[in-house]
Parts: structure tokens; C-alpha cells; sequence
């Protein structure tokens, strides 16, 4: 067994996990508690990627790896499968989705191949009895993702705006029954406006080719930027924005904004 193989990892992990001689943490976890660590670790790998830090992308892949290898200890131990079935499964998955590859199928570009791939996975939800268009979208997706999904999946079998311009004018009605609430400020129904407010976006964002988790990650960054800037030059007139009133704030946060669009 090489050291740093596999084999080597599922031995660590059975370790961690011996009833007798391992880990007191480990033995106490399963499923649902080791989750929230693999979607944090998920993300992680995200975050190493846009920071285009190799060391941090490597030491993150593996973080997410482990979490694999956990899970599928868990059901080993349950007698459901175990890590070389998992390898197997998403082997054998790949080669079936890819026959252009794999297989006699002709070569596909970009846009064909995704079709493909849609349709092959919507002829193994029907296999697996889940004949409905929305069925498989996971409910534990991040929102603005699974909004997403929902409305696309909703989109290709027609169900959708003709284009962006009809999108933008679901948004101002959306937009106008939110107002209208604001006046009774009922909490419950200003969240639901709210929502689908957002959801109205998502799907403009899908008209128009854009992704709208990566547009939001985009926002977030520029208000950060921009933001402390405005602190750097507060703090270089010995103030913080505590000691700063609205309207100073306000000035800065324009000038900063000037300054980047040159």
C-alpha cells in the first residue's frame, strides 16, 4: 500500500472510526452531522479557485476528498456500499454520458454535448420513477442556485418569458406589490414579495447569459472594495465611520466610485 495512496486514506478513516481504538469525535458523527463540513468544504474549494491559490486548492481538494471518504465509510458500516462503489458508480456514469468519448457516438461541440447530457439525465430520472420537471433538483441547494435550476428546468419545456424585456417587466410588477406592502410592513409578507422579487431575477439573469450567483459574488466584492476605501479615507482624517455621519460617508463612497471608472 503507497503512503500516500487511497488505500492508505480508507485506512485512516476506518481508524478514526474503530469502535474501540479511535477517535471519540469521529465515532460519534454520521450523516447528517458530517454534512454542513462537506458544503463548507465545497465551497473552500471555490474560494481557493478564485483566489487562484494551487497550494490552497490542493489542501482543499483533499479536505473535500476526506469528506467523501467519510460518507462513504458511513454507509460501508451500515452495509449500504462503500468508497470503491462510489468510484465505480460516477466511473461508470461518465463513460455512459459521454459516448462521444467513450463510445461510437460522433464528436459533439460545447452546446450539443450539454444538450446531450441534459437529456441522458432526464431519461435516468425517468428510470428512476421521477417523471416530473423538477424532480432530482436538490432542496438543499443554495437558493439563488436552485432558483436557478428550477426555472430552467421549467424554461425547456416552455415555460418561460419570450425574452429579457418581458422578465424586466414581471420585475417592475414584482417590484410594485413589494412597495405596496411596505405600508403594513407584515414581515411575512414582505418576505414573500421579497422572494419573489429575487426570483424574478434569477431568471432575468438566465435571459440574459448571466450567472446570478457569480453577479452577486461580483456585487459583494465591489461593495467590500469600495467600502474600505471609504474607511481608509476616514481613517485618514483620524475618523471612523462610527464618528462619520450619512452623508460624509455618502461623498467618499461617490468620490471612490468616480476614482475606478476613471
Amino acid at each position: 500500500m503507497g503512503e500516500h495512496s487511497i488505500e492508505a486514506l480508507l485506512a485512516v478513516m476506518a481508524r478514526l472510526r474503530d469502535p474501540q481504538s479511535g477517535c471519540p469525535w469521529d465515532i460519534e458523527q454520521d450523516f447528517s452531522t458530517i454534512a454542513p463540513y462537506t458544503v463548507e468544504e465545497a465551497y473552500e474549494v471555490a474560494e481557493a479557485i478564485v483566489n487562484n491559490d494551487p497550494a490552497a486548492l490542493r489542501d482543499e481538494l483533499g479536505d473535500l476528498l476526506f469528506q467523501v471518504v467519510y460518507h462513504a465509510r458511513l454507509a460501508e458500516e451500515l452495509g449500504w456500499f462503500d468508497f470503491a462503489a462510489v468510484a465505480a458508480g460516477i466511473t461508470d456514469k461518465m463513460i455512459r454520458r459521454h459516448p462521444h468519448v467513450f463510445g461510437a457516438a460522433a464528436m459533439r461541440d460545447a452546446a450539443v454535448q450539454t444538450a446531450a447530457w441534459e437529456a441522458q439525465k432526464q431519461g435516468e430520472r425517468a428510470r428512476r420513477a421521477m417523471s416530473g420537471t423538477l424532480d432530482g433538483i436538490a432542496t438543499t441547494l443554495p437558493a439563488l442556485i436552485r432558483a436557478k435550476k428550477l426555472s430552467g428546468r421549467a424554461a425547456r419545456v416552455g415555460f418561460d418569458w419570450p425574452d429579457a424585456g418581458a422578465v424586466l417587466d414581471k420585475l417592475q410588477e414584482e417590484t410594485e406589490e413589494l412597495r405596496a406592502e411596505l405600508a403594513d410592513a407584515d414581515p411575512a409578507r414582505l418576505e414573500d414579495e421579497l422572494g419573489d422579487m429575487m426570483f424574478v431575477l434569477v431568471n432575468l439573469a438566465r435571459k440574459i447569459g448571466c450567472d446570478s450567483e457569480a453577479a452577486l459574488a461580483r456585487a459583494n466584492a465591489k461593495f467590500e472594495r469600495r467600502f474600505r476605501a471609504v474607511e481608509r479615507r476616514l481613517a485618514d482624517q483620524g475618523k471612523s465611520p462610527a464618528m462619520a455621519d450619512l452623508a460624509a460617508m455618502e461623498a467618499l463612497w461617490q468620490a471612490v466610485k468616480d476614482e475606478e471608472r476613471g
